[in-house]
């Protein structure tokens, strides 16, 4: 370092070398400029136009000017006119124009006292020198030259055109303006970037210019033609500067995502990417004549790199195209470019560096308030040999302590102080600006909006609203590592060891994922699905808690961006990566879950979505109908089909697989829509002679129904036979079939009860003495099957509407509705798809043609010839299969879909496990009370499950013959309340209940029926948690319950263990010294401490005794015990000794473990239960907690959930 100028501002924020003179100018954050000599370390002149900080200064190359955030100064002593303009002089009124300007002005030897431009904060100057023809070596007064406004509200970059009058702009809006300042007018303007451009330069030789702005984007343009060549793609954050080189075809850029890249602008390819800051890149440049770039960066380091083996290899486009493929191999760390020197100095981050046009030098910049003079002399660059001070006042830097630090505006961020559980809120300068106190205890705060934080505790996280001091939203989780928020701030994922929770932005929880691997990383894609990697996948998760794997690893990655079907990331090298996925099944899923039917129908016409996980998907999310386009197995169709109520598809699946049980299940679906002629047909394909007897009894078909008895008949199936005589109401008919098969005292009794004289007469003869008696004063009557209210057809349902993939959803596709007799005419893409029969009026199979075939069946089965032939019948001939037509759906009448049980809707809106157990899913609710409390031991709870369901529910009879109406209760009911509403449900289990549970423990711990007590203290933890309770007050009592009960079991387990162990006195004294540690009420604090008391003076360890006597004393007990224990204090100071050494400190604070009974004292490492909080040395972890005797002891477990408003 050759020398080293102090600023009383508190940043320097821009440099610039004259192109011959010894001169430096550096732009300061408090609106000064100064003109130094770096030779003789003198200050020349200073110029404070600027009402505030003045980011970037430049010398014109080749005229006498130089340029200052948006003023532009004329290096000429005497100048009063450019061309034939005229200038304005120093007594010029004030320039306070609200917009943007750019300003020329000019010099003269009085000082400067006008007044100033606006000011404007973010201007980002492109530097570079070149040499220029000697001028006057001092000036001192700026007068105004040209004004060029702007209606962006900032001017981030400037440069001057090498040869010309013009100024290149580049603004915040976007747009890069044009200027020629000599004329003082705008020629063109440029406004192809999407967000602020923060660089811009000219080519020496070409008619173009570069620009690089927040859009990632780097643009070539050509300002004769008035159009941008082409886009240079590759950085992944904000361009700061951009740069021509002065001989190569090369442009170099400096951004925010910590890399330097050089490209070759006549091959359009990126030839070196420059990595090895770790901070922000704020600039980058070519040396004048050198292979080398000077980078800035605010990781407080300035970087010399060497660039000569890239200018080596080639500068060509063709060799540039052949060598891109292996162009940076390793994308962190290229062959191209190696760093020659790092210039460690700043104390804070560097904001600019520039090399000196014609001298070994670099100067530099920081916010460290200081400009520090660099010599490069060979491979090393030595340390200051000549210190000069800019001001006799410098003010250290502001420097503090904090937890975590996070930005909360553009100008604000907060740090948080542990210690106090406060965040302070600073601004740039590092002043705190304003105190808050956190809601809770907070070991970290992350980003969660403009204004608002989000705190982490142990086991939960809140929304704090820094503005209002209001908690916006709270959520119980394990400890929260990573927050990753979605693009449009709506969603956020909490990360978390093994777990992921989805909330939104109030942290209402959508869903819980747990993984059994450890998640590495995660990032939201640009349709609000959250994509995350674990050790060996890539997943996905939908907002409904829906989960799938993309992709497996063959090396873990952590995502940095999804875009499209592209996902950015790092491998465990440090390497850049773009990985392609296929994102159909998860776009598919998450059109199905926002009812986007038309992209639904769109991606089964166009994408090859298949697997049983996708057919299963759609069976379970209640899309069978979609699930029938994925499959070609009869099989699964035929299933689907039923499952979807498409009885058209199920009969052609069954046709082709021509098995019975399918048949026989169409034919009780077919029931259940009132298609009789289904049912009719399935019944014939499978000859079930006995429903069909009943169906057409009950449709009214007697003439089928006496064609079938014929068939029995045939068939020799005599009991058919009499059944349909029955149902036909034949009495000659069930005589003749009761006499031929020898029944003759039932067919005597069934002529004579109905009348038929002549046939009763001639049976009794055929019996003789066997003549049956009839019974006496009765009166018979014929029984007669009943009259049909429908006589054939199917009979009257509801009308469904068409599915929405079986109509609606074609016209969708068709661009707008259609009329109805275009819908019946035209067949749909989805009817091509699928292999539909007509069920309408659909003609089966007569009777008359399982008659013929049972008779040939007979014929060939009987040598002697069988029976006659059976004729004058006049039966019709046989029909065939139904076929199919298009307009199968358009007419069919299904019934409503039953409605969902109540328990299915108290199953489905709850997150409450006691709720669950009341709605009937068990295996919910367990799984619910391992992820919040760990519990793992069921054994206990199962008769709290039974209790829990049935009390939710009632029972009332409504007909003898009837089953029960099963009757839900619910919990709050009244007349007022909506009966299309389900309340939650009603429950067994209360927490006044526990109270006075706690109250009748208490008591028998008071009268010594310790295991009594004992028994109720553990039926209160058992029964917590299906408690619910409705407000966070109560909450935070039910927590405050489970903690004073779990004391007492520890307390309680630990007593009676001591009265079993008898022959073991140093034991005994162990447990009843441990049960004086728990936390107790008073009362049974003096009885705990009366024994301990007694049982170490009866053990003559009096030392023990007297500590027990002390604290007996300290608590105010009744006289008896306060007498016992004067005793004991006093013969204990008479010989304060122990005869046995106890496993027992009290000076040093311990905790009991609640399974071996042994101190854990203070530093000790222990675990915890998830549910009562037990503590236990390590080696119990994993087992069941002997505390409460549910939990498992070290368990990840999100916490308690006893009440609605912890899961709103």
């Amino acid at each position: 370092m050759l020398t080293k100028f102090e600023t009383k501002s508190n940043r320097v924020k821009g440099l610039t070398f004259h192109p011959k003179r010894p001169w430096i100018l550096a732009s300061l954050h408090s609106g000064v400029i100064q003109l130094w000599d770096y030779r003789m370390g003198t200050l020349i002149d200073r110029f404070d136009e600027h009402e505030g900080p003045v980011r970037g200064v430049h010398f014109h190359n080749s005229q006498p000017l130089f340029v200052s955030g948006v003023i532009i100064y004329l290096k000429k002593r005497d100048a009063t006119r450019i061309g034939s303009r005229s200038l304005y002089s120093t007594e010029t009124e004030s320039l306070s124009s609200p917009q943007p300007s750019i300003c020329v002005l000019r010099l003269s030897h009085r000082r400067f006292s006008g007044n100033a431009t606006d000011l404007h904060r973010e201007a980002l100057i492109d530097r570079f020198f070149s040499p220029i023809r000697g001028e006057s070596p001092y000036f001192s007064l700026a007068n105004m030259l040209t004004k060029f406004e702007t209606k962006s509200n900032r001017v981030k970059g400037l440069t001057f055109h090498p040869k010309r009058p013009w100024i290149l702009a580049s603004l915040h809006s976007g747009v890069i303006q044009l200027w020629d300042y000599r004329m003082g007018t705008l020629i063109d303007r440029f406004d192809e970037h999407e967000g602020p451009v923060r660089g811009v330069h000219f080519h020496n030789s070409q008619p173009l210019f570069v620009s690089g702005g927040d859009d990632y984007k780097i643009k070539v343009w050509n300002h004769k033609t008035h159009r941008c060549l082409f886009t240079l793609l590759g950085h992944l954050d904000y361009i700061r500067t951009v740069q021509f080189h002065h001989e190569n075809p090369w442009i170099v850029s400096a951004s925010d995502d910590q890399t330097i890249r050089i490209w070759n602008w006549q091959s359009r390819t990126c030839i070196s990417v420059l990595t090895g800051h770790n901070h922000y890149v704020m600039c980058a440049s070519f040396h004048p004549k050198e292979d080398l770039v000077v980078s800035a960066s605010l990781d407080q380091t300035v970087r010399v790199w060497d660039i000569g083996s890239l200018k080596k290899k080639t500068v060509s486009p063709a060799d540039d195209l052949m060598r891109f493929t292996q162009m940076n191999s390793d994308l962190f760390g290229g062959v191209d470019a190696i760093v020659k020197y790092v210039l460690e100095g700043h104390d804070r981050g560097v904001n600019w560096a520039s090399f000196h046009p014609t001298l070994p030098l670099i100067v530099s910049g920081a916010d460290d308030r200081q400009v520090k003079l660099w010599r490069m002399n060979g491979n090393s660059i030595p340390e200051v040999s000549l210190s000069l001070s800019l001001s006799d006042v410098v003010q250290d830097a502001k420097r503090g302590t904090g937890g975590s630090a996070v930005f909360i505006a553009r100008n604000r961020f907060a740090v948080l102080e542990k210690s106090t559980s406060q965040v302070l809120v600073k601004n740039l300068k590092n002043e705190v600006v304003k105190k808050s106190s956190l809601p809770i205890p907070t070991d970290a705060i992350f980003y969660a909006g403009t204004g608002n934080l989000l705190c982490r505790s142990e086991d939960k996280v809140v929304i704090f609203d820094l503005q209002q001091r209001l908690v916006l939203g709270e959520l119980q989780t394990p400890f929260v590592r990573y927050v990753v928020w979605s693009n449009d701030m709506e969603s956020v994922a909490l990360l978390s060891k093994h777990t992921i929770i989805i909330a939104t932005k109030k942290l209402v929880l959508q869903c819980t994922l747990h993984e059994t691997i450890r998640v590495k990383s995660g990032a939201w894609d640009d349709n609000g699905v959250f994509i995350y990697t674990t050790l060996n996948h890539i997943k996905y998760c939908l907002p409904n808690g829906d989960s799938g794997i993309i992709r497996t690893l063959d090396v873990p990655i952590y995502i940095t961006k999804v875009s499209g079907n592209t996902i950015f990331c790092l491998d465990r090298d440090g390497k850049n990566r773009a990985i392609t996925i296929n994102a159909t099944e998860y776009i598919f899923k998450l059109a199905l879950l926002r009812k986007r039917y038309d992209h639904v129908m769109g991606m089964i016409k166009n994408s090859q979505l298949c697997g049983q996980a996708m057919i299963a998907y759609l069976q379970q999310k209640g899309f069978p109908e979609v699930a029938l386009h994925f499959v070609e197995d009869e099989r699964v169709r035929f299933n689907l089909a039923l499952e979807s109520g498409n009885i058209s598809v199920a009969v052609a699946s069954a046709t082709e697989i021509n098995e019975k049980e399918q048949w026989y299940r169409l034919g009780v679906e077919a029931l259940r829509q009132g298609n009789a002629g289904i049912v009719e047909f399935a019944y014939q394909q499978t000859k079930n002679f006995e429903r069909l007897s009943f169906l057409y009894l009950i449709t009214g078909k007697l003439d089928k129904l006496s064609k079938l008895m014929k068939i029995a008949e045939v068939k020799n199936n005599v009991m058919g036979q009499f059944h349909n005589a029955l149902y036909l109401g034949d009495v000659k008919e069930r005589v003749k079939i009761l006499e031929n098969a020898g029944h003759l005292p039932l067919a005597y009794i069934t002529a004579s009860v109905h009348g038929l004289k002549d046939v009763a007469e001639r049976l009794a003869t055929e019996l003789g003495e066997n003549v049956p008696s009839l019974p006496e004063g009765k009166t018979p009557s014929l029984l007669m099957p009943p009259f049909p209210v429908m006589c054939g057809g199917d009979w009257p349902l509801l009308r469904v509407m068409k599915g929405i993939f079986e109509g609606g959803l074609e016209s969708a596709a068709r661009g707008g509705a259609v009329d109805e007799e275009e819908e019946e005419d035209a067949g749909g893409d989805w009817g091509d798809a699928l292999d539909m029969v007509d069920v309408d009026g659909m003609e089966n199979r007569d009777i008359d043609a399982i008659l013929e075939e049972a008779e040939r069946g007979e014929d060939e089965n009987d040598e002697e010839g069988g029976w006659e032939e059976l004729e004058g019948l006049d039966l019709p001939p046989e029909l065939d299969t139904p076929k199919a037509s298009a307009n199968a759906r358009s007419s069919v009448f299904v019934t409503p879909t039953q409605g969902m049980p109540v328990s299915h809707i108290w199953s489905q809106k709850s997150s409450l496990a006691a709720e669950q157990a009341a709605a009937g899913s068990f295996d919910t609710a367990m799984r619910l009370l391992n992820r919040q409390l760990g519990i793992k031991n069921f054994a206990p709870l199962k008769s709290m499950f039974i209790d829990l369901f049935s009390g939710s529910q009632s029972y009332l009879r409504a007909f003898s013959s009837s089953p029960v109406v099963s009757l839900a209760i619910e919990r709050g009911w009244s007349e007022s309340s909506s009966p299309n509403v389900r309340g939650p449900p009603s429950l067994v289990y209360d927490f006044s209940q526990q109270e006075e549970k706690l109250k009748s423990g208490y008591k028998a711990t008071t009268s010594g029926k310790l295991t009594e007590a004992l028994r109720l203290f553990l039926s209160i933890l058992h029964t917590i948690p299906l408690v619910v309770v409705e407000s966070r007050s109560e909450v935070d009592e039910v927590k405050e319950l489970v903690t004073i009960v779990k004391e007492y079991v520890l307390g309680l387990k630990m007593e009676l263990k001591r009265r079993e162990t008898k022959d073991d006195p140093v034991r005994q004294q162990e447990l009843a010294a441990y049960f004086t540690h728990c936390n107790l009420q008073l009362p049974h604090l003096r009885l705990a401490l009366f024994s301990a008391m007694g049982v170490c003076y009866k053990s003559k360890n009096l030392a023990t005794a007297y500590t027990f006597a002390k604290r007996l004393l300290e608590t105010n007990p009744m006289e008896s015990q306060a007498k016992t224990a004067r005793q004991i204090v006093q013969a204990a100071e008479r010989n304060m000794t122990d005869t046995t050494e106890l496993n027992y400190d009290f000076r040093n604070p311990f905790v009991i473990c609640g399974s071996t009974y042994v101190p854990i004292y203070r530093g000790q490492k222990d675990v915890s239960c998830p549910y009562c909080t037990a503590r236990f040395v390590p080696s119990q972890q994993g087992n069941i907690c002997g505390v409460c005797d549910l939990a498992v002891i070290g368990a990840d477990a999100s916490g308690l959930v006893c009440s609605p408003s912890q899961v709103r």
